[in-house]
């Protein structure tokens, strides 16, 4: 639930790229470093690390007025930076939609493992829906949870669509056939059949996907998110996913694969 301003009850703001954000292609200079981006911004004649999350929360200038839409929820907006789009409903019924833009450049820290950590949560009972219940019960904490991930994610606006968020192949993603990869090891557009399970009963989930998307979580050969769609149901579903697997790259015969030694 969101507003163009800043209303009661939407106070959360969803930011824009900001100015002094610098994002540097290292592939460019450096050809065994593709795929990996520098952020910062300058500081005199140096580049610095951009600001982490605690720090953009607290409000700084260079966001002032980069704010494309505020939200009635904190921890919705958190969620929302995870998962790197959404659909935002206005105060007239109307809704629209935003997509990854940029990132602050901090990795990824998930607060489930600070929960485990603190004792507050089970390893076991680690998910989207049990965080959500922790931060209900404990929102004198919920600042000091969330600032336990740095990395901070600015967004675009998009025209509303039935069509499913565009990932970073630059194509919408289809309802549980896109996945989001590493793509140090799989690179975008490879079809990909992946072996694993339901989270809601456990049943064989056997299909061939497409490897479509990134995200700052995902790190590794055998790592990939599940794009389950949109509304309640896929919410549901992407909030349990902590599945085991097993993935297959289908590479053209006589080619290397990424990552293959001879």
């Amino acid at each position: 639930q969101g507003s163009r301003q800043r209303v009661a009850p939407y106070l959360h703001p969803l930011y824009a790229t900001p100015d002094d954000l610098l994002s540097i292609d290292l592939g460019s200079l450096y050809p065994e470093l593709r795929n990996l981006r520098l952020r910062g911004r300058v500081e005199g004649r140096r580049v610095v690390p951009y600001a982490a999350r605690n720090e953009i929360e607290r409000g700084t200038t260079a966001l002032a007025g980069k704010e494309l839409l505020w939200v009635d929820d904190a921890v919705e907006a958190f969620f929302l930076q995870i998962q790197g789009s959404g659909r935002i409903r206005l105060p007239d019924g109307s809704t629209t939609r935003v997509g990854y833009a940029d990132q602050n450049g901090h990795p990824y820290r998930p607060i489930g493992r600070w929960l485990v950590e603190q004792g507050e949560l089970a390893r076991d009972q680690v998910s989207m829906q049990s965080i959500k219940q922790w931060a209900s019960a404990n929102p004198a904490r919920l600042q000091e949870l969330l600032s336990q991930n740095p990395s901070y994610v600015f967004f675009r606006e998009l025209p509303d669509s039935n069509a499913g968020p565009i990932g970073a192949q630059g194509v919408a993603l289809t309802n549980e056939r896109s996945l989001a990869i590493d793509p140090r090891t799989t690179p975008l557009g490879t079809p990909v059949f992946l072996s694993t399970t339901r989270p809601d009963n456990g049943q064989p989930l056997n299909r061939l996907m497409m490897a479509q998307d990134t995200g700052g979580a995902i790190r590794g050969a055998v790592r990939a998110d599940l794009f389950w769609g949109s509304g309640p149901q896929a919410g549901e579903l992407a909030g349990r996913m902590r599945q085991q697997g097993r993935l297959w790259l289908l590479w053209p015969v006589g080619s290397q694969p990424p990552g293959a030694t001879q």
